[in-house]
């Protein structure tokens, strides 16, 4: 539980480092420099993976779990700049895919750089920069850029809770004699 904070802590550092940079000089350079997609591009695969302490949620080709952000306007993103160097937008050089229903859920929106970003259900995907491996879902529930980012499941809703560790903790009742009982925030 405590790696779990610790990597919070980095993921939120990290951000508040990148939105003091990006307050840096504006400017409205339209010019792409790729940091706003995903790693992996071409023909991208949209798929539900279980993630523990949230079940099945959906995650791109890599297995890194794929969050909507409450901000963006049906399939119109607004995660630009700063923001989308934290959260990289899921794009697709291709055509995207998914299998059974999903694929029925799975289109596409143009970005203002001219990209192609992939969504589900009418919203757009991004992956988050705080996730390093298949499982993490280290941003769901923050609240960064004006909105909250949420990981979602197969129907394209919200998934509510925090990600777990995939090590096993102690048992409580090896641990339940020294506890208060809270969580010592």
């Amino acid at each position: 539980m405590s790696l779990s904070r610790v990597t919070t802590a980095l993921v939120l550092l990290a951000a508040l480092v990148l939105v003091v940079a990006g307050c840096g000089g504006g400017g409205s350079s339209s010019t792409s420099t790729g940091s706003e997609t995903s790693a992996s591009g071409g023909g991208m695969t949209i798929s539900a993976s279980e993630v523990p302490g949230l079940g099945a949620v959906l995650v791109d080709s890599e297995g890194l779990t794929v969050y909507g952000f409450a901000k963006d306007q049906g399939s119109t993103s607004s995660c630009y700049g700063a923001c989308a160097q934290n959260w990289p937008p899921v794009t697709a050089e291709g055509k995207p895919s998914s299998e059974g229903a999903m694929a029925s859920q799975l289109g596409t929106t143009k970005r203002k750089d001219g990209s192609v970003q992939m969504t589900y259900a009418g919203h757009p995907l991004y992956t988050n920069a705080g996730d390093s491996s298949p499982g993490e879902a280290n941003g769901n529930g923050l609240t960064f850029f004006g909105g909250k980012w949420s990981v979602m499941d197969e129907t394209g809703e919200a998934v509510a809770g925090t990600a777990s560790s995939e090590s096993e903790e102690a048992p409580e009742e090896e641990t339940s004699e020294s506890s208060s009982g809270g969580y010592g925030y």
